[in-house]
């Protein structure tokens, strides 16, 4: 189980929180570079499971590429959002430990900021089961870049309470060597520019602050925004570039 420094019942219950934040997260949080995108799945269309798909964030850029995709979340009120955003994709209650999709239905399988919250070898057993021969397994994370000052500030304060999942290799490396894989990686960028109020709402979308309680979230979120308020790279700003590394590991399966 990839639980970090957490305990058992404190991973579980960030796994299911996001249902209670699902329009935030859909409207806040980052989007990915689809070079990124491109190095996962290649020019050919294909037939894509995005694992763990959220409200879509990841699911729209790799329809915008071209390829057929079919979205899977536990949550959903998660995937009410992504329906409502994306209408024409088949969008499917499941884990990645039980996926819903016949054998050998998918030429990828592909997981934005979500496989950290997976468990390894039967998620490895499942993505096996559903992907046809040849096919790939692309996982992906939006990283902020720390060595920007004010963001660097931003992360002395979210320290205390986040889990650094982001980009987590252990999760990378456990799954590939759970399917024999062959790894392969990529980093790109994505920059958001958005106002300071938005900054701080999406940081409430982050599963360790859903899970707190109200006198805690606030006393909390207060902190963010006071480096945004005092910082000289953001005071008085109306929009800041909120930047962010993307690193994609693709992982070829060894042959069954």
């Amino acid at each position: 189980m990839p639980t970090g420094d957490l305990d058992p019942s404190t991973w579980h219950e960030r796994r299911r929180s996001f249902g209670s934040v699902a329009a935030g997260y859909a409207a806040l949080r980052p989007t990915y570079p689809a070079d990124a995108v491109a190095f996962l799945l290649g020019d050919r269309p294909r037939r894509v499971l995005d694992l763990g798909a959220g409200t879509g964030l990841l699911t729209a850029v790799v329809a915008a590429a071209g390829h057929d995709v079919v979205a899977v979340d536990p949550s959903g009120e998660m995937l009410a959002e992504l329906r409502a955003r994306h209408p024409g994709v088949q969008a499917l209650v499941g884990g990645a430990e039980e996926i819903p999709l016949p054998d050998a239905d998918v030429d990828a399988v592909v997981a934005g900021q979500a496989a950290h919250w997976f468990r390894p070898a039967p998620a490895a057993a499942e993505m096996r089961r559903v992907l046809r021969p040849g096919g790939v397994v692309g996982l992906v994370w939006n990283t902020r870049d720390e060595q920007v000052p004010w963001v660097g500030a931003l992360g002395e304060v979210l320290a205390a309470e986040s889990r650094d999942h982001e980009a987590d290799q252990a999760v990378v490396g456990d799954i590939a060597a759970a399917l024999g894989a062959r790894v392969e990686r990529f980093r790109s960028a994505v920059v958001q520019r958005i106002p300071p109020d938005q900054v701080v709402a999406g940081i409430a979308t982050r599963s360790y602050v859903a899970t707190m309680d109200d006198d805690r979230r606030a006393e909390f979120l207060g902190r963010v925004r006071e480096v945004l308020a005092g910082h000289p790279d953001t005071r008085g700003r109306e929009l800041v570039d909120l930047p962010y590394h993307t690193d994609a590991y693709r992982l070829t399966p060894a042959p069954r």
